[in-house]
């Protein structure tokens, strides 16, 4: 039996009884939009009423999807933890056009490879993820964010979940208000 030398951090935020999962790709501009809004969810509906779950939605059509969500999971391994991958997926939202491609498939990051992605990551977020990104079993972590949205019906991002159930009258466009009603009334 293998034992495992590291714990990611679960990206869960308050300790509320109603559940607000957003299923998020890193790079997508919704899912981006979605993640600059839950500082203010929390502070709004109150981290003692909600809980905040960010489950990460890789998606092949953003072609360094896979690179990105490893290396935010692997910052949830370091100190820190999930405050730390919080400022991976910051940089990346901060930075987006530096991690897709032009209509998902041309532009200057054709040259890039998934070193300098780490390397932007790095710059950007002040975290250094070389190491923890080469976990050998990491991606154990990685397939439970897939498996788990695939037990789910979720397929594309960003997504939204209420207390296990999936919202598809959510949307990033909607305002925190919104948000907040649709949670606590």
């Amino acid at each position: 039996m293998t034992t495992t030398s590291w714990q990611a951090d679960p990206l869960v935020w308050g300790a509320g009884s109603r559940v607000f999962e957003a299923f998020l790709e890193p790079t997508c501009p919704y899912s981006v939009r979605t993640f600059n809004k839950l500082d203010a969810l929390l502070e709004q509906a109150g981290a003692d009423k909600i809980t905040v779950k960010i489950r990460l939605q890789s998606q092949p059509w953003h072609l360094y999807s896979g690179v990105i969500v490893r290396s935010i999971l692997a910052a949830s391994t370091m100190e820190g933890g999930k405050e730390t991958a919080k400022k991976v997926m910051a940089g990346v939202a901060a930075h987006r056009e530096e991690f897709e491609f032009e209509r998902h498939a041309g532009g200057p990051n054709m040259d890039v490879t998934p070193n300098q992605i780490i390397g932007r990551l790095e710059r950007y977020s002040g975290v250094e993820l070389k190491e923890a990104f080469a976990i050998p079993d990491l991606d154990r972590e990685i397939k439970w964010h897939c498996k788990y949205a695939r037990q789910n019906g979720i397929h594309v991002s960003p997504t939204f979940m209420i207390d296990g159930l999936v919202r598809p009258d959510m949307s990033s466009g909607d305002d925190v208000e919104t948000w907040v009603k649709l949670l606590i009334g």
